[in-house]
């Protein structure tokens, strides 16, 4: 019986066990200096929590920003729950790890990007600014030189 080693859900794994720790980071100390996090989910994935009106506002994906002001952050084995302000309403959201489409700390321009087999991802490099929650200044962007690290290209 012949088996591969499957190294593209492999490097998924790890790549969302990095973002658990720097989440349990952040948790436990806090957002250090200027890093900040632009988070891209989607929202129909099963186990994502999040209020009736954001998901019919979001209907297949939501970028959400960890920055001025977040509260509640709880880091698990398989998500996270936080509360952000959309707009002066707090409004708490659970965010499994398997829905994680990018992850972006555009501070130090680091990214991941989680792409399907279905190749959804493939041409859309950058989220949608229409698309964007933010929970710190409305006016701010992520820096577009961000660069997304993409290790799908190198699955067989």
């Amino acid at each position: 019986m012949a088996r591969d080693i499957d190294y593209g859900n492999l490097m998924h794994r790890a790549m969302r066990g990095l973002i658990k720790t720097v989440l349990e980071d952040v948790a436990e100390h806090g957002l250090p200096g200027a890093h900040h996090f632009f988070i891209t989910f989607d929202t129909t994935h099963d186990d994502v929590e999040i209020a009736d009106w954001l998901r019919e506002r979001y209907p297949s994906d939501m970028t959400v920003v960890m920055q001025h002001w977040y509260e509640n952050l709880e880091v698990s084995e398989d998500g996270f729950a936080v509360t952000l302000n959309f707009g002066d309403q707090p409004e708490p959201l659970y965010i499994p790890y398997d829905a994680i489409k990018t992850f972006v700390d555009p501070s130090v321009e680091f990214g991941l990007r989680f792409e399907t087999g279905d190749g959804e991802d493939d041409d859309d490099d950058d989220p949608d600014p229409g698309k964007r929650s933010d929970s710190g200044s409305e006016d701010e962007k992520p820096h577009a030189d961000a660069e997304i690290v993409s290790l799908d290209r190198f699955r067989k």
